[in-house]
Order: structure tokens, then C-alpha cells, then sequence
């Protein structure tokens, strides 16, 4: 388990990249871990390295959030740490924009973020002590063009996160929202031979997750950016 006795986490939004490092992370401080994604077709070897157990779950959906959640209660138990990793981005100029789309790129990145946190937080407060970290992006901060429905999601889940520290951190819930100004390292994204570093590592994201976990509550983190030492901010 951690430092601060956290003991189980679930991450939301699973896949390969990011939440592939944040689950081996947990695993090795010691924690029992849970994937839950719209699509678990790959998610067999991670559960496997990690011992993790996999639920199916479509977090924009109210009714599989609150499924998933009940499928925790009953088998592993609550988690008392639940990061939110899922987005959606559909591009293009502002004008030729799909409604559909910008709605469903709100309803993956943004409410869903809502649903989770809320489920997460009904469950923590009677213990007074969980954490609720999100998933942020530099759309959470920086509206680029051609990238309207992302900022808009990112801009939401920021608010999101905002709010829930300023209620529930005095309740004992950390609530923090990690910022990933740039782009992140992986297999169809290596990076160029003569700029070393210039991705940032899913590994050290995660480590820095583990950190803020890890914080004493006297010195609690709201937000955190992180970004490769070359990124321009």
C-alpha cells in the first residue's frame, strides 16, 4: 500500500500508455488494482502482469458507471483511489464540426469524469479518506484551433476537479488534477533520434502520481503540470 494507507485503486479509461504504467505503479507500491474500459479486448496481458480485474464500462453511460461500481462493492471492494483516464477528441475546423461528435467528446472526457468522481465520492466520505485524481491535458488549459470539442471537454473536467477539492478536501478526499502538457512517449509515438526526452515517459507520469498520493495532507496538491524539459509553456 502507500505511504498514506491507500490500498486499492481503479482506474478508468484503461489501456495501453499512461494507465498501463499508472497500474503497474499501484501494483508495485502494493495495491489491488481494477481496469475498467469501454473495450477490455486488450486488457488481458496488464491484468495479468499486474493481478488487476477488469471490468467493461462505457463512463459517459450513468447506468454502467453505476454498475461498475456495485460489481467493486460486491467483489474487491470499493477503491480508495480511482483515476479518471478516459477522453474522447474529434478535430477539424470549428465550422465543419459534428454536433454528435463535440457531444460525445463532453459526455467521454467531461461527464464521465462527473459520474465516476461522483460514484467514488459517495463512497469515500462515509470513510473520510479516499483520492480522486483526473486525467488533464494541455487542452485543459491552452484552447488550440482546430481542437475546440477537447478544450471544451478538458476545460470542464479542470472545473470539475476544481470544485471537488474546494468541497471535499476537507473531508479527507484528495482531489488533484494532473496537467500532461505534452506529448507522451509510446510505441506508435517514439521520439526522434536527435531530440532525446522530448516525450514525456509514462512511467515518470505515473511515478508522479504515486508522489501526490503519497503527500501528507498538510501539504496537498490540488493540480500538478507536467511536461518534457524542451516543452514551450
Amino acid at each position: 500500500m502507500t505511504d498514506r494507507g491507500y490500498h486499492s485503486a481503479l482506474i478508468v479509461g484503461a489501456g495501453a500508455g499512461l494507465s498501463a504504467s499508472l497500474a503497474r505503479a499501484f501494483a508495485k507500491a502494493g495495491m489491488r488494482v481494477a481496469l475498467a474500459a469501454r473495450s477490455t479486448d486488450k486488457l488481458s496481458p496488464l491484468a495479468q502482469e499486474t493481478s488487476a480485474k477488469i471490468f467493461q464500462c462505457d463512463a459517459s453511460q450513468h447506468a454502467q458507471v453505476d454498475k461498475l461500481f456495485a460489481d467493486l462493492d460486491a467483489g474487491p471492494g470499493a477503491p480508495d483511489v480511482v483515476v479518471y483516464n478516459a477522453s474522447y477528441r474529434t478535430r477539424g475546423p470549428f465550422i465543419e464540426l459534428d454536433p454528435a461528435e463535440v457531444a460525445k467528446a463532453i459526455a467521454v472526457t467531461a461527464f464521465g469524469g462527473f459520474l465516476v468522481g461522483l460514484a467514488a465520492a459517495r463512497r469515500m466520505l462515509p470513510r473520510g479518506h479516499g483520492a480522486i485524481l483526473f486525467t488533464g491535458a494541455s487542452a485543459s488549459v491552452k484552447g488550440y484551433a482546430q481542437s475546440t470539442p477537447f478544450a471544451m471537454a478538458k476545460f470542464a473536467l479542470r472545473g470539475l476537479a476544481q470544485s471537488m477539492a474546494r468541497e471535499l478536501s476537507p473531508q479527507g478526499i484528495h482531489v488533484a488534477h494532473v496537467v500532461i502538457d505534452g506529448g507522451i512517449r509510446s510505441a506508435r509515438r517514439a521520439e526522434p533520434a536527435a531530440s532525446p526526452d522530448s516525450l514525456l515517459d509514462p512511467d515518470a507520469i505515473a511515478a508522479t502520481y504515486l508522489a501526490v498520493l503519497n503527500q501528507p495532507r498538510s501539504a496537498w496538491t490540488h493540480e500538478v503540470e507536467l511536461r518534457p524539459w524542451v516543452e514551450k509553456f
